[in-house]
């Protein structure tokens, strides 16, 4: 590949100690299929894929920094060193594959005792107790259940705040010890720092809630709390959800000043999506057509000079390239795209003329190379003559 005229995707990026082969990024996508939090052969096979298949970057799932703090049982963790230990197999090969792990730590707040996607999130219940599997109460900044069928949580005192901030510097060290070289924090969906932010959900009258700047101290507190804890050398993102939802209070001129805290505090990198809380405003739902998070990353970017990831139906390798081109972010995330296509990268490098077969496993490269050798031999559309054995021959023509 001419590094010269390759395509800003395919272009290598430093970010602190970190050099990225290119701007493609896996973005975390939950899988429920974690035991005790610990990941199975499942993450191994499933992420591993994406990192043959040629991503810069790949994210596991979100993953929660206590075990009260996710979403369902079967939810993946980084509470016990147990669980640090077996991320290792997976980081190694991502690695060995050329590609970067990371990691997206998260604590899911009132969000907590529910089923997974599959069954649209279900609230954990009695029949689900008899089962093994009883529910329980989240935390969060206010007494607020986060819909119907979910139990009232418990509202976080000042206690329950050092505790959680606690629970993320010791999973950041934990990230540390299992391989990770990138580390993102889950501010958005309706997580539990997205709860404080909003004031949907935020109906503290203390120092943490209230004002913008209050509501957004938490926050800022367990971005502190993890870039202290995370290596200087190694990039920490922090992902946002830029506006709230349908119904919802935070909008794009908060995360922008978000976005101007966070940078003062050493976060390297914005990860723009949206959603995951809704109310009773005058706030549109976000349509679902392509890019549609891209003017999002755009703004933060431009008006704050931090570095910003795209993310949300990004599906073609054009439209990837023009993002980057653009100016709206520095990376560009997918996740359902690659679920479907785990080579994408692959496609991509080669539609753009990046020289995709410098993304592959050696071993495999080496055999696509002598294939394409071998095709040139003879023309399309040319007459050849097939041995069908020591003496006899018939005649082949291919199109």
């Amino acid at each position: 590949m001419n590094s010269a005229a390759a395509p800003l995707l395919f272009t290598p990026i430093t970010l602190r100690g970190v050099t990225v082969r290119n701007r493609v990024v896996v973005s975390p996508m939950c899988q429920y299929v974690s035991v005790d939090g610990g990941p199975t052969d499942w993450q191994f096979v499933h992420f591993g894929r994406y990192a043959m298949g040629g991503a810069g970057i790949v994210f596991g799932e979100e993953t929660a920094v206590e075990a009260r703090g996710r979403k369902t049982y079967h939810c993946a963790g980084l509470w016990n060193d147990y669980q640090a230990r077996a991320y290792r197999r997976i980081t190694d090969f991502i690695k060995e594959m050329g590609a970067v792990p990371a990691i997206q730590l998260g604590h899911c707040g009132r969000n907590a005792g529910s089923h997974g996607a599959m069954e649209e999130w279900r609230a954990l219940d009695e029949r689900d107790a008899r089962a093994g599997m009883p529910p329980w109460r989240g935390l969060a900044p206010s007494p607020l259940p986060a819909r119907r069928g979910f139990p009232v949580p418990i509202e976080m005192d000042h206690d329950d705040i050092r505790h959680v901030l606690a629970a993320f510097r010791d999973a950041a060290r934990r990230a540390t010890d299992a391989g990770y070289d990138i580390s993102e924090i889950h501010g958005a969906h309706g997580y539990l720092i997205h709860q404080f932010l909003s004031p949907v959900s935020n109906r503290r009258t203390d120092a943490y809630g209230g004002s913008r700047e209050n509501r957004m101290r938490f926050a800022l507190e367990v971005a502190e709390t993890v870039r202290a804890a995370w290596p200087q050398d190694r990039p920490l993102f922090f992902r946002v959800s830029a506006v709230d939802g349908k119904g919802g209070l935070w909008g794009l001129d908060d995360t922008v000043a978000l976005a101007h805290e966070l940078r003062a505090r050493d976060i390297d990198l914005v990860d723009c999506s949206s959603g995951g809380i809704s109310g009773e405003s005058d706030m549109a739902l976000v349509p679902r057509v392509p890019g549609y998070q891209v003017p999002y990353a755009s703004r933060v970017r431009r008006e704050t000079g931090i570095m910003t990831m795209a993310v949300g139906l990004i599906t073609e390798p054009a439209q990837a390239e023009s993002v980057l081109q653009e100016g709206h972010a520095d990376l560009v995330a997918m996740a359902r795209e690659l679920m479907i296509h785990a080579d994408w990268p692959l496609r991509a490098a080669k539609e753009l003329q990046a020289g995709h077969y410098d993304l592959m496993a050696p071993s495999i490269a080496h055999r696509l190379r002598r294939r394409d050798e071998q095709a040139v031999a003879h023309a399309p559309g040319s007459t050849v003559e097939i041995p069908i054995s020591a003496d006899r021959r018939e005649t082949y023509r291919w199109q």
